[in-house]
């Protein structure tokens, strides 16, 4: 299971709330990688340069051999940021695969917000772009305001419910991906 997202500062709201869903993919027994922050920083991706650098390839090669995503970005201005869509571009990459894209792979979502308009805009926005790459988007998906909920640096969460959503969130991508695998 990889974890996808975050922001560039260290220990961001968002990065922690990716770590709490992907605590919960773990509690239902998946390995989780976490991809987040400053390991996000690539190129702008461009579909006719096939050179990779290690950063980007290490992101494609993981997706491509995850059994299921989690996504979480920040809401900047009512959107995804820019960050997080760039790392989503290199998905591109895997078009010609025996499994495209994110084709028949969960993926939770979670977006966090200081505000409930943006966290909701971003949450409909990564939704939007799981379809667009075939992932099946996990019933729960997580729109956190983070002027209400608060993530500690233990992994801990001001909201119960915040830390509930988001821990179903990767016992449900885990729960698919068992699904899929007949197991």
């Amino acid at each position: 299971m990889v974890g996808l997202g975050g922001s560039l500062r260290d220990g961001s709201q968002t990065e922690r709330a990716l770590r709490l869903a992907l605590a919960g993919a773990e509690t239902a027994g998946a390995e989780t990688v976490a991809i987040t922050g400053s390991e996000l920083v690539l190129p702008f991706y461009d579909a006719t340069d096939v050179d990779r650098g290690p950063e980007a390839a290490y992101l494609v090669e993981t997706l491509r051999t995850a059994d299921g995503v989690i996504i979480a970005s920040p809401g900047y201005h009512g959107a995804l940021s820019g960050l997080v869509k760039n790392a989503l571009d290199y998905i591109e990459d895997l078009r010609g695969d025996e499994r495209p894209y994110l084709d028949g792979r969960a993926v939770g979502l979670a977006s966090i917000a200081f505000g409930w308009q943006a966290s909701v805009a971003t949450l409909a926005q990564l939704r939007t772009i799981t379809h667009s790459l075939r992932g099946w988007p996990t019933p729960l998906g997580g729109a956190i305001n983070s002027a209400e909920v608060k993530f500690d640096e233990a992994g801990g969460c001001s909201s119960e419910k915040a830390e509930f959503t988001l821990r179903t969130i990767g016992a449900q991508v885990v729960e698919f991906a068992r699904y899929r695998a007949g197991r």
